[in-house]
């Protein structure tokens, strides 16, 4: 492809630094290095445009993601609490327990799950129960 040729006027400071990195960016003249900067330049300034339009896009459908992942996470909640809620009253029912006792396992279980992180294992509670 040929090239064509174009007037270009630059401030003496600027000619000054072209003279001196054309060659460390390995071209082989200042035409190049500065056919070189302006591809560079032109392609920044369209990557700013594409961010502009993307930048809404991307933000729209991560919220998305979230308010889905928030709803399935609801729902979960909801079934673990109805489980929770039936073993409480299975356990109740089966036995007579007084209030003492009651309140000292609460602050036992709130104890624990402090100290677990919230991470539940069967085993472990099965364990301590046994000893």
């Amino acid at each position: 492809m040929a090239k064509k040729r174009m007037a270009v006027y630059f401030q003496p400071e600027t000619i000054k630094k072209i003279e001196q990195e054309y060659r460390g960016d390995n071209c082989s003249s200042k035409t190049e290095f500065i056919e070189k900067a302006v591809k560079f330049y032109i392609g920044y300034l369209n990557e700013e445009d594409n961010i502009n339009y993307l930048s809404p896009m991307i933000t729209e459908t991560v919220k998305a993601q979230i308010k889905g992942t928030e709803q399935r996470l609801a729902r979960l909640l909801f079934k673990v609490a109805v489980e929770l809620g039936k073993l409480s009253h299975m356990t109740a029912a089966v036995n007579e327990v007084d209030d003492e006792t009651l309140d000292k396992l609460h602050a036992m279980c709130v104890n624990e799950v402090r100290r677990i992180n919230g991470i539940i294992d069967y085993e472990d509670a099965a364990e301590y129960q046994n000893s």
